[in-house]
């Protein structure tokens, strides 16, 4: 697959792994430790335009193909989940704008988004609303001019710094995106802390205590907030993750391959032992059947492939369960040094197991490809069944 990566593509991917090696990596840590994502680090991000690059110049992106998005997702996530996280969730909202915005709403958000002098959240989660997206209890009314907003979200990434969020309501009896920025009177941010994996993603609980809403807030119209704006969004959130387990999953690997080799036990590096053998060659295969099947779900995308959908799904749904065993057998190769305060194997193992929950749970993707699987025929005839 990788020979058939163009000249470009290959110099774009070489730049992403010099920017990840010498600005993303050494953040990692303290991300991690500190709780916290610095602003510093978010501005790096918008002048290497790393932020919103899929969307045109004009608006401030890079207009990457699918499969280079995907190559910079590894990139990211192999260094700092942090950073894909933040990377994705500021490209759920930009492209949501971007595609059902006004135009009033791309011209003063999604330049300051891309250049990462504003922080955008996704706010869909609550409560007592997960996977069920649909069933949202948060609720805008109509009063006068604008709206009012009442209810509270939970687990949102980067609601703790966000200067503007995209928020998911029932509105008239139906799902409704709108914008919710950070100065509105009745807003309040409750960080959350803690947490296993992902502590760098300034993760928070948001509540609206009826705020008040311009009536420009609106995105999309009524009834679209799920079928359009945010089933649109998750799918760049999954593709993003997918790539980015693969990272995390190679790094892991590298980790544990060097380990394996450097450890002397029983008069022999400890590769040499089959049951570590064993594990490093599970590793392995996985690792490789999740990037082609990030790469299948890339050019899937790039054809415009009426399953690009699914295979994005399958592909996270792989990655992150890959991610999770690799991750874990990392930990045990390494032993004590698998698992102390300065481990960056048990940073990855944590964020790992995080994976498999952000953007869907990995049983929600099972009964999804389950259903999928009974529409699709044998790859060498193609095509979705009729009957």
């Amino acid at each position: 697959m990788i020979s058939q990566l163009t000249p470009e593509q290959r110099e774009k991917w070489a730049s992403f792994r010099e920017f990840a090696d010498t600005t993303v990596a050494p953040a990692a840590e303290s991300a991690d430790t500190q709780q916290a994502m610095p602003r510093t680090l978010v501005k790096s991000l918008g002048r290497e335009g790393w932020i919103s690059s899929l969307l045109p110049a004009e608006w401030g992106g890079s207009s990457l193909d699918p499969l280079s998005y995907g190559l910079m997702a590894e990139e990211m996530g192999r260094t700092c989940q942090n950073v894909r996280n933040f990377v994705a969730c500021a490209d759920m909202v930009s492209h949501s704008l971007w595609k059902w915005g006004t135009a009033a709403q791309r011209e003063k958000w999604l330049g300051p988004i891309a250049a990462g002098e504003a922080v955008a959240a996704f706010a869909l989660t609550e409560p007592n609303v997960g996977s069920d997206a649909k069933g949202v209890e948060t609720v805008v009314t109509a009063d006068g001019d604008g709206y009012v907003i009442r209810g509270r979200k939970k687990w949102i990434s980067f609601a703790e710094i966000a200067d503007i969020c995209l928020v998911f309501a029932q509105y008239e009896g139906r799902h409704t995106a709108f914008l919710v920025e950070r100065d509105t009177p009745g807003l309040t941010v409750e960080p959350i802390r803690g947490l296993l994996g992902l502590r760098g993603s300034a993760l928070a609980e948001v509540v609206f205590d009826d705020c008040r809403l311009p009536a420009d807030s609106m995105v999309g119209h009524p009834g679209s907030g799920l079928a359009f704006v945010a089933s649109t969004a998750l799918d760049i959130g999954r593709y993003s993750t997918a790539w980015g387990c693969v990272g995390l999953a190679q790094a892991c690997l590298d980790a544990a391959t060097r380990h394996a080799q450097d450890r002397i036990q029983y008069g022999t590096p400890i590769i040499d032992h089959q049951l570590v053998q064993r594990m490093l060659a599970d590793m392995v295969a996985g690792s490789r059947a999740a990037r082609l099947l990030c790469w299948e779900a890339g050019a899937a995308k790039e054809q415009g492939a009426f399953d690009a959908v699914n295979q994005t799904l399958m592909a996270k749904y792989f990655a992150s369960t890959t991610a999770n065993r690799v991750a874990a057998d990392a930990v045990q190769i390494l032993g004590a040094q698998g698992i102390g305060p300065d481990a960056p194997v048990g940073r990855l193992f944590r964020d790992a197991k995080v994976m498999e929950i952000i953007e869907g749970t990995s049983q929600l993707h099972q009964a999804m490809l389950g259903r999928w699987s009974a529409q699709i025929q044998h790859p060498a005839v193609g095509g979705a069944r009729t009957s």
